[in-house]
């Protein structure tokens, strides 16, 4: 299992917010490019990193700056955040991220997940954000009437490799990963899952192995690791 250390960038900032809220942000390094390659010499395999700016504007903010982190490391960087058009794909795609995870316009424009499907290939991630069940998009900041279970084999059926599915109501809050969620939404589909939101010891990261659901490939883990509760090493430990 794949563990990815999460960069949530605001402001030009590393921060982590609880449960999606903005104003509830945690400030954990001034420089995201230095933190990247910390988090690399840590042991780090690969690097989730999120445009907050750009999820809550609906528009790319900060892609230089992490594009400048994608250059300056050499493990795969996914970038997410305010990507809602075939134009940011294409940059993207022409860029030095390795892969770009589509929110958003995933759920509220089905034309657009096609041609990023046809695009994009193996380096197209789709969020699946949920609150009690229910996709959210905007940030967060919206849910919808869709439940993450049917969008996820809507998402199969459409020829998406990779989901991260992200638990909102966990993410940030140190409270644990809400597993029967995680396996529940695997279960559903054969294409590769991302699990976020709530890891906040080893013994998580245990639980969330022991599953043995083996479409469960990679975890991102944030608030954690910022706090130190674990070591990327110490992860690595347990998931390899």
């Amino acid at each position: 299992m794949i563990f990815f250390p999460a960069i949530d960038i605001q402001n030009g900032q590393c921060v982590r917010l609880r449960r999606g809220d903005f104003a509830e942000a945690t400030v954990f390094s001034t420089d995201p490019v230095a933190r990247a390659r910390m988090f690399q010499e840590e042991g780090a395999e690969a690097l989730h990193v999120v445009d907050l700016d750009g999820a809550r504007l609906g528009k790319m903010v900060n892609l230089a700056l992490i594009e400048e982190i994608a250059e300056t490391i050499s493990i795969p960087v996914e970038f997410g955040g305010g990507v809602r058009t075939l134009m940011d794909l294409q940059l993207i795609h022409d860029g030095p991220i390795s892969r770009v995870i589509l929110g958003t316009s995933a759920v509220t424009d089905q034309q657009l997940l096609i041609e990023a499907v046809k695009l994009m290939g193996d380096k197209l991630v789709i969020s699946v954000d949920a609150d009690r069940g229910m996709v959210t998009t905007h940030g967060w900041q919206e849910k919808s009437s869709v439940s993450a279970i049917r969008f996820a084999g809507f998402l199969q059926k459409e020829g998406v490799r990779h989901i991260l599915y992200t638990d909102i109501d966990r993410d940030g809050m140190m409270m644990g990963m809400n597993l029967e969620s995680v396996r529940e939404l695997a279960e559903s589909v054969d294409i590769d899952i991302i699990a976020s939101g709530g890891i906040s010891s080893l013994d998580d990261l245990k639980r969330l192995k022991a599953l043995g659901v083996p479409n469960i490939s990679s975890v991102i883990v944030g608030r954690a690791l910022y706090e130190g509760t674990f070591t990327i090493a110490e992860a690595r430990a347990v998931l390899d």
